[in-house]
């Protein structure tokens, strides 16, 4: 692998703003910005000068800001969306530490952003071309299904991020399949985010602080997946008072109580929620009801404690599990455990540091009981993960960032195990062991007052370990060779430079154009034979048999605001050529199969599309409307003879209009539609007769869709009480307020009055669903 050194000179010499020489003396102001009245830090505040236009810094994750400008006098504003815009005169004659307390504007909860921002034109001055904004107030406001406020639902609003349907927590970015997304919570891997197979995800946003999404244009300091990343972070808790806050709503309850420790040098949050579904089925007359359990928990966990000035430690947890049992004859059971210890140092007044233990791990459990085969099958995947990040603020003009991570991953394929009396072998895939390492380096570079660049590399690697048997299999998936290597032999080591590029350009005060190239690598595969993410999907990492999936993506983009900035517009475009992509041959099985990989095919794909946003931000009336057309395409030998065919995900169009209305002080009214071309699917196109049973067959590959997809959704919030101590809610939504029946699945069968007919049964979770859920916070 490259040493870093030799990666910090290419970035020198490719760097005029490093090398600058300064005419007169600089000093560097450095401080930390929080929330006045919790004392959470605000990641993304930004800090600039009257008298220096175009130069600016903006906080990172953990609040610390840096920028060395000459000396002299200056009026400096500190800002973040929602609050107010805090100034100060300075005379700057030496380094300086100057700490910033910003209180809210309105009152109201925080915004949770999604990329660094300033109060003037937040979709201008960004730099990166594929970045989204939205913030709690909205996430609160959006009806959802059965009342529970939901991120990951929310965010399927925005341009280029597409649901993959009801009862499913996937979504799909750019063209790219579920498991394509890097889902993070305090930098712990988030394998599956479901709960309730989808129709919620696992992220209680009662907890959260902070989300960055990205479509294109990542920083080099994120890796792993193809086609977007979801960065949470979770709350610190308050650290100058105790408080507490929940919900209980028709199918589940969350309460959080967070406060501070140690003579307010440290703070804690705990935010739990469970359903209750299960409390009522007992009562239930029906007996497969009566005996039936579903349910799912979740806890999120965080501590912090500030050792003194420069030092700062986290711990934070997240803990969820889905139980499900239906007559003691079938039961699944599957969940999340992730785990982050961080330590903050600051080394110098532009030196910032932060290290990082992380554990992640997702397990299920199916056991199927038909009273003479008891049956467990298992599978799991689980990550301890190393990273050190630093960030160097060099001069008004550019700021690095630096670091190197290591995962090692352990997956387990599967394991089926048997009862005594059982007619079935037990099977045990071998685990597979695999180390992930990166190096990377960037620089944010404000080369003038209207141009901005970040640029870098990440470089990684994936060494694919024993124990276990490696095989080689011909063209037609025979074994043509099979070694044994020992516990801790590299198999076979894929180094990969992943170099990244955005760039924007101010035309003027109100618009700007950006463009931006990024290649990602991902080398954590998920075995499916859909599109979505399921409880029982295979992850595999590369292997000798498995190259990485590569993406390189180019994205062009115009954004204006206008109005006084209370409207922010955009349009972009964008392409993505795909390497080592993965589908399946015709009947493949992925499920308890020991040479899964005999039955995997390899080859290209392309993803394009046209993305527009247009935003109304300010006044009693807010909202967005989206559209995206989008063509995603696979071309991989032995499936429809090497022509290029539409991926599973491929969805053409998708258009989403959200609306909230402030009618008072105490009411909010909302309402969001949305609607989507249908997935790509394969049906049966013939059948015939084998010994009185018919058996389909099928034509090419991904050639029909399921039907469109459309739906509305209304709600509604009552402001019930508000003083200095309590304040309480009542939120009422109606899901799919026409009944539309979108389908979920679509099957084909026979006739039982005819058996020379054919049925198609279609399966449609949610017609109508209302709700009501009242909030508390005290």
């Amino acid at each position: 692998m490259l040493p870093l050194k030799h990666l910090v000179i290419i970035l020198l010499l490719l760097s005029p703003g490093l090398v600058l020489a300064q005419s007169k003396k600089t000093f560097t102001i450095s401080g930390t910005i929080k929330d006045k009245a919790s004392g959470e830090t605000l990641p993304a505040a930004t800090v600039s000068f009257v008298e220096l236009p175009g130069k600016g810094v903006t906080s990172n994750s953990y609040g610390f800001y840096a920028i060395s400008i000459p000396e002299g006098s200056y009026t400096m504003l500190t800002t973040y969306t929602g609050y107010t815009t805090d100034t100060l005169k300075i005379l700057l004659t030496k380094n300086m530490l100057i700490n910033k307390s910003l209180a809210s504007a309105s009152g109201q909860l925080q915004e949770v952003k999604i990329k660094s921002s300033t109060a003037r034109s937040n979709n201008i001055l960004t730099t990166p071309a594929g970045v989204q904004r939205l913030n709690i107030k909205d996430i609160n406001n959006v009806p959802v299904l059965l009342g529970e406020k939901d991120v990951l639902k929310t965010i399927q609003l925005l341009p280029g991020i597409v649901s993959a349907g009801d009862g499913n927590a996937g979504f799909f970015v750019r063209g790219g399949a579920a498991d394509q997304n890097l889902i993070l919570l305090d930098e712990a891997t988030v394998y599956n985010p479901s709960h309730f197979l989808g129709f919620f995800s696992v992220f209680n946003s009662d907890a959260i602080k902070d989300i960055s999404i990205y479509k294109g244009g990542m920083p080099a300091n994120y890796g792993g997946r193809l086609s977007s990343v979801e960065d949470i972070q979770m709350n610190d808790g308050n650290n100058q008072k105790f408080g507490a806050s929940g919900g209980i709503g028709l199918i589940a309850s969350r309460l959080t109580v967070d406060g501070p420790l140690f003579n307010n040098k440290g703070s804690f949050i705990i935010s739990a929620r469970r359903s209750y579904v299960d409390l009522f089925t007992g009562f239930a007359s029906d007996t497969t009801t009566k005996h039936s359990k579903i349910y799912f928990y979740d806890v999120n966990l965080k501590g912090n404690y500030q050792l003194d000035s420069i030092n700062r430690i986290f711990l934070s947890g997240y803990f969820g599990k889905d139980v499900m049992s239906f007559r003691n004859s079938y039961g699944l059971d599957y969940g999340n455990s992730t785990g982050t210890l961080r330590w903050n140092h600051i080394f110098s007044s532009k030196l910032f540091s932060n290290t990082s233990l992380i554990y992640s791990n997702y397990t299920y459990d199916v056991n199927i009981d038909d009273n003479t085969d008891n049956i467990k099958v298992s599978s799991a995947i689980t990550d301890y993960h190393f990273k050190q990040d630093f960030t160097y603020y060099l001069n008004a003009s550019n700021k690095l960032g630096f670091g190197l991570e290591s995962t090692y991953h352990i997956t387990q394929p599967g394991t089926a195990v048997a009862t005594a009396s059982s007619s079935y072998n037990d099977v045990f895939l071998e685990k597979k062991y695999a180390l992930e390492s990166a190096l990377y380096l960037s620089d944010e570079w404000n080369a003038s007052d209207k141009l901005k660049i970040t640029y870098g590399v990440r470089l990684s690697d994936l060494s694919v370990l024993g124990p276990g048997n490696f095989y080689t299999y011909d063209k037609d998936g025979n074994k043509t060779d099979s070694t044994y290597y020992k516990s801790g032999k590299i198999v076979k080591s894929y180094i990969t430079p992943e170099p990244r590029f955005a760039a924007s350009y101010q035309l003027n005060p109100t618009s700007s154009v950006k463009l931006s190239y990024d290649r990602n690598v991902q080398n954590i595969h998920l075995l499916n034979n859909s599109a979505y993410l399921s409880t029982t999907n295979v992850y595999l990492p590369s292997s000798n048999n498995i190259k990485p999936e590569i993406a390189d993506q180019v994205a062009l983009g115009y954004y204006h605001t206008f109005h006084n900035n209370g409207f922010e517009f955009s349009s972009e475009i964008y392409y993505k050529n795909l390497q080592n992509q993965i589908d399946y041959k015709n009947g493949a099985d992925l499920v308890g199969n020991p040479n899964i990989e005999a039955d995997l095919l390899y080859g290209s794909g392309r993803a394009y599309g046209w993305e527009t946003y247009i935003k109304k931000k300010s006044g009693k009336f807010t909202g967005w409307i989206s559209y995206t057309l989008s063509k995603t395409e696979l071309k991989i030998p032995g499936i429809n003879n090497g022509d290029y065919y539409p991926a599973t995900q491929d969805q053409t169009n998708h258009i989403s209009l959200v609306g909230m209305y402030q009618a008072t002080k105490k009411w909010t009214f909302s309402a969001d539609f949305v609607y989507n071309t249908g997935d790509a699917v394969t049906w049966p196109s013939g059948k015939f007769s084998v010994d009185g049973a018919p058996v389909y067959y099928y034509g090419a590959r991904n050639s029909n869709r399921l039907p469109a997809y459309n739906r509305l959704d209304i709600g509604a919030t009552l402001l019930a009480k508000k003083t200095t101590k309590y304040e309480s809610s009542w939120t009422f939504s109606i899901y799919n307020l026409y009944g539309q029946s979108n389908p979920y699945d679509i099957i084909f069968q026979a006739d039982p009055n005819n058996a020379n007919k054919t049925q198609v049964q279609q399966t449609t979770l949610f017609k109508m669903v209302p709700s009501v859920t009242y909030n508390f916070k005290f």
